[in-house]
């Protein structure tokens, strides 16, 4: 395995520890959040959905690093396309919640998630006898 592999490799990884630290982290104030959620004028419907969003994204969060980071760690030809397809999911991610929330410290955990995996995956070299990655 090349230097330059490690590297990405250490990247990965730590861009996918702090995705699931803040998937866990999400999850845990489950309860806490849909307390406010049973107190607000939100009507039945729209507090089923916003329980439903909340429990989805820190599960999408848990996915996308487990499927990253075994993708890292497997030498596949199509690694390098999943780990950047996963990093780049993020940003759009990010996107979406900076327009519908704004800045927050979440925010900065996804993007620097967002970013080591992204770097990692465009340090990731072809393997021997790989086609792509």
């Amino acid at each position: 395995m090349t230097d330059r592999n490690k590297a990405a490799r250490i990247l990965i990884s730590s861009g996918g520890v702090a995705l699931i630290a803040a998937a866990l982290l999400h999850l845990s104030a489950y309860l806490k959040d849909m307390r406010a959620v049973s107190a607000s004028h939100l009507s039945a419907p729209m507090q089923s959905e916003v329980r439903s969003l909340f429990l989805l994204v820190g599960w999408d969060w848990l996915v996308v690093a487990i499927m990253m980071l075994i993708s890292a760690f497997t030498v596949a030809a199509l690694r390098k396309l999943i780990v950047l397809f996963c990093g780049f999911s993020l940003l759009v991610t990010l996107a979406v919640i900076l327009g519908t929330m704004g800045w927050f410290w979440g925010c900065g955990v996804i993007l620097s998630s967002a970013l080591m995996i992204l770097c990692g995956g465009l340090l990731f070299q072809n393997s021997a006898g790989a086609k792509a990655g």
